[in-house]
C-alpha cells in the first residue's frame, strides 16, 4: 500500500474510533439512553446525548424545518458488491439523524433510487426523501408520469420534495403545472429545482405558482464559490434553502494542503473541514455522497467542528470568493 493510501485508511480509522466513541448507536430502556460501545448511561449528561433530532435544521419556506446535513446518493447503486455496504451506511445515517437523503432518476439509472427505497423499508416516516425528475422528461404529464416510476422503484407513496434536476426546453409552467398535479394527489410534499442560476429563480418565481418553489440544488464547495456573489445572496433574501451537492469536490478536496494544515489542528479530517465550511452557513444544506458506515460517521461529525475565524481567513485566502458574477457551474 502506498504511503498516500496508508494516510487516508488510518484517518478514516481514527475518525471512525473517534465518532464511534463520540456517538455509538443508541438503544432507550425505561426512559435511560445507553450507548452500545461504551455502555456508559448518559442519562445525567444530556450535552452529549446525541438523538434523531440533534442535527441542526433550517427552514423551507412553508416553515418546515428539515436538516442542514443530508445523504446524497449520486454514484450509489452502481457497484452490486458495493450494494449493503451502502445501504448499511445510509442506514447508519438514519440512526444518527441524517435523515434527508437526495436521489433521482438519474442516479444508476433508477438503481440509486431502488437501493435508497430498500434502505428506508420500514422507516419510511423517518426520513425526508428527496427525488428529481430529468428535463427531457418535465412537461406537465411527464412529470407526474416520472414522478410515480420514482415512487416505483422506492417503494413508497410519495415524496417530500421533487425537483427538476436542470432545466432544458421545456417550459417551465409546463413543469409547474405538474409539481402541483403531483402536489394535489399527495405524491409529492414540496418541489423545487436544481441547477437554477439566479436569473432562472427569478424567472421562475415570477411565474403564476412559481412562489412555491422550496430549494434549489446546485453545486458548491470551497473551490466552486461563483454562487456567492449573486445566487446565494438572492436565496437568502427570499428564504430559499440552498443544498449543496458535491460539497467535498467529489473527494477532490480532501489532498489540500491548507485542508490538511487546519484538519490537523482540530484533530479532524480535510473532508470534514470542506464540509464544516459549507455547513457553517444559514440556509445551506449539504448532501455528501456515503457509502460506507466509517465516511457517514465522519460526515456528521463535521457538524460538530467549529472553524476559526484564522481558519476561515486561510480557506478565503487558498480559495477566494468571487468579485463577479460567474456562469453557474455543474458536474
Amino acid at each position: 500500500m502506498r504511503a498516500e493510501e496508508r494516510r487516508v485508511h488510518q484517518a478514516a480509522a481514527i475518525s471512525d474510533i473517534r465518532i464511534s466513541q463520540i456517538f455509538g448507536l443508541q438503544r432507550e430502556h425505561r426512559g435511560h439512553t445507553f450507548w452500545r460501545q461504551t455502555g456508559i448511561d448518559m442519562t445525567h449528561h444530556s450535552s452529549a446525548t446525541i438523538e434523531r433530532t440533534s442535527v441542526r435544521t433550517t427552514e423551507l419556506p412553508s416553515g418546515e424545518a428539515v436538516p442542514v446535513l443530508g445523504q446524497g446518493t449520486w454514484h450509489l447503486g452502481e457497484s452490486p458488491r458495493h450494494r449493503n455496504d451502502e445501504i448499511a451506511a445510509l442506514r447508519l445515517g438514519l440512526e444518527l439523524g441524517i435523515s434527508l437523503i437526495d436521489t433521482a432518476e438519474m442516479y444508476a439509472d433508477g438503481a440509486a433510487e431502488e437501493l435508497v427505497g430498500e434502505a428506508i423499508r420500514g422507516r419510511r416516516d423517518s426520513v425526508f426523501l428527496v427525488s428529481k425528475v430529468l428535463p427531457q422528461n418535465a412537461t406537465r404529464r411527464g412529470t407526474v408520469s416520472a414522478c410515480e416510476g420514482s415512487l416505483r422503484r422506492l417503494g413508497t407513496d410519495r415524496l417530500d420534495m421533487y425537483l427538476l434536476h436542470w432545466r432544458e426546453e421545456t417550459p417551465l409552467q409546463e413543469t409547474i403545472e405538474g409539481f402541483e398535479e403531483l402536489k394535489d394527489a399527495g405524491k409529492i410534499r414540496h418541489w423545487g429545482v436544481s441547477n437554477f442560476d439566479a436569473p432562472d429563480m427569478q424567472e421562475l418565481t415570477a411565474l403564476p405558482g412559481g412562489n412555491a418553489v422550496q430549494t434549489d440544488q446546485v453545486l458548491y464547495n470551497l473551490t466552486r464559490r461563483g454562487i456567492e456573489y449573486d445566487l446565494l445572496p438572492w436565496c437568502k433574501e427570499h428564504r430559499i434553502p440552498i443544498m449543496a451537492y458535491s460539497p467535498i469536490e467529489q473527494g477532490r478536496l480532501v489532498g489540500n494542503a491548507v485542508l490538511r494544515k487546519i484538519a490537523a489542528t482540530h484533530n479532524a479530517t480535510p473532508a470534514q473541514v470542506a464540509l464544516a465550511w459549507v455547513l457553517r452557513q444559514e440556509r445551506v444544506i449539504a448532501i455528501p455522497k456515503a457509502g460506507t458506515r466509517a465516511h457517514v460517521r465522519e460526515n456528521r461529525a463535521a457538524l460538530d467542528l467549529q472553524l476559526s475565524q484564522q481558519d476561515l481567513a486561510a480557506l478565503d485566502k487558498a480559495f477566494p470568493p468571487p468579485t463577479r458574477k460567474q456562469p453557474l457551474e455543474m458536474i
